[in-house]
């Protein structure tokens, strides 16, 4: 990487992957040069997808995307950064409480290392009420999450409505 190109990082733990994801994915790909996308493993989350289920749906998700790499985590972001020898981290911001969370995380970090930048994106209006949480939710209580989740791991996250009823 030279010293003019800009690796970020976008973290999260994507369970599942939502259109609001892939939104910032895609338009953040516009904006630096390579998108880490860091996928947290975080058992303790009892989260509704493996990690090994969610990096291959944001694979899926994201192939059209040449500056795409995945990476799984269960460390400090600032440390992933440091590994990475990346200084930006990419964060979605839907509400007035996402940026108040958010903004104190960065905050944080930028007092732990202080070349590390965090940039905040509003996903797209039509995404901008889709969270991970509610398409749980609506999985839970058999409504559609097609309008919610990439069509191209639609299926896979359809599958996991069994074991939710």
């Amino acid at each position: 990487m030279s010293n003019h190109s800009r690796r970020a990082i976008y973290p999260g733990t994507f369970d599942p992957l939502t259109n609001g994801h892939l939104d910032i994915i895609e338009r953040s790909s516009k904006i630096f040069d390579e998108i880490v996308v860091a996928i947290g493993d975080n058992p303790d989350k009892n989260p509704l997808f493996t990690v090994v289920e969610r990096t291959s749906m944001i694979k899926k998700a994201t192939q059209h995307l040449p500056n795409i790499t995945l990476v799984k985590f269960n460390s400090l972001l600032i440390d992933l950064a440091s590994q990475l020898n990346a200084n930006i981290i990419i964060r979605g911001i839907r509400t007035a409480t996402d940026f108040e969370y958010e903004s104190q995380m960065g905050y944080a970090n930028k007092r732990l290392r202080k070349d590390l930048e965090t940039i905040y994106l509003m996903p797209s209006l039509e995404y901008s009420y889709i969270s991970s949480s509610v398409v749980r939710a609506i999985l839970k209580f058999d409504g559609s999450i097609e309008p919610l989740v990439p069509k191209s791991i639609l299926e896979e996250v359809e599958a996991k409505r069994k074991g939710l009823n």
